[in-house]
């Protein structure tokens, strides 16, 4: 039932989007988007779902921001910042990893191992997209609104959008968007409010490796995409939530 109530719930979030006048995503990246959508429902009903939407939708304003100026730098995001399947999937695959296993332990019905992972997946969850929104943040405010531009590894000024560059205001502001993230995450049951603290943790030092693999790595390694490091990036900030949040528990 949940599955078909998703199909449902996508399919008409679908038709609207589609016929919008400024598309968020590309066809394909809206399609993939549905499957992502049906996906999450199915695994974790409507509080996983809220989650992601937030994240969808902040992540799209973030994008935006300041456009006229990132553009007249060259910095902006192609296709006017529609995103497309490769983004979809390369900020939301880890979160979908998650999803798919709080279902499985579900189905599996091993009471002792179900209360130990799914709260621990549910946490990786939440700080995975946290991470991600920290990201996009952190990258779109400092491109548009950065007064001073640093590369990462060496502290060097750098222009804007440059990779592995970082501003103060862009890592504030990338504090903000994992918090947003991490407070919907408390507000829908999926966390508690000491998740909340380790998603910022998490994304926190997830992203700062995303910059230091986008200055030492990225420009050195032609396969190494935009969207590879997204994939990255929220897998490490999946991965830390779960380890500090197992940590926790060990030591409480």
């Amino acid at each position: 039932m949940a599955w078909l109530l998703g199909a449902m719930i996508n399919t008409a979030l679908l038709a609207i989007a589609w016929q919008l006048p400024k598309k968020l995503l590309t066809p394909a990246g809206y399609i993939h988007a549905w499957g992502l959508g049906v996906l999450i429902w199915g695994c974790l009903g409507w509080r996983g779902y809220t989650v992601m939407m937030a994240y969808f939708l902040a992540g799209s304003a973030v994008t935006r921001l300041g456009k006229a100026q990132k553009e007249a730098a060259g910095i902006a995001e192609g296709r006017s910042g529609a995103r497309g399947p490769e983004n979809v999937w390369g900020s939301a695959l880890a979160a979908a990893v998650c999803a798919s296993a709080i279902a499985l332990f579900s189905v599996l019905n091993t009471t002792a191992q179900a209360n130990l992972w799914i709260p621990l997946l549910a946490l990786a969850y939440v700080s995975s997209l946290s991470t991600k929104l920290s990201d996009t943040t952190a990258s779109e405010v400092g491109k548009a609104y950065g007064q001073r531009t640093f590369l990462i590894t060496t502290l060097k000024p750098v222009p804007a959008g440059t990779e592995g560059a970082v501003s103060l205001e862009g890592t504030l502001a990338g504090v903000v968007g994992s918090a947003v993230i991490a407070l919907v995450g408390w507000g829908v049951g999926l966390i508690s409010p000491g998740g909340i603290a380790i998603c910022l943790i998490a994304a926190l030092i997830a992203t700062t490796l995303e910059s230091l693999i986008g200055a030492t790595l990225q420009t050195r390694l032609a396969w190494l995409t935009n969207e590879m490091v997204n994939g990255l990036n929220t897998t490490i900030g999946a991965v830390l939530g779960l380890l500090i949040g197992l940590a926790g528990q060990q030591l409480g």
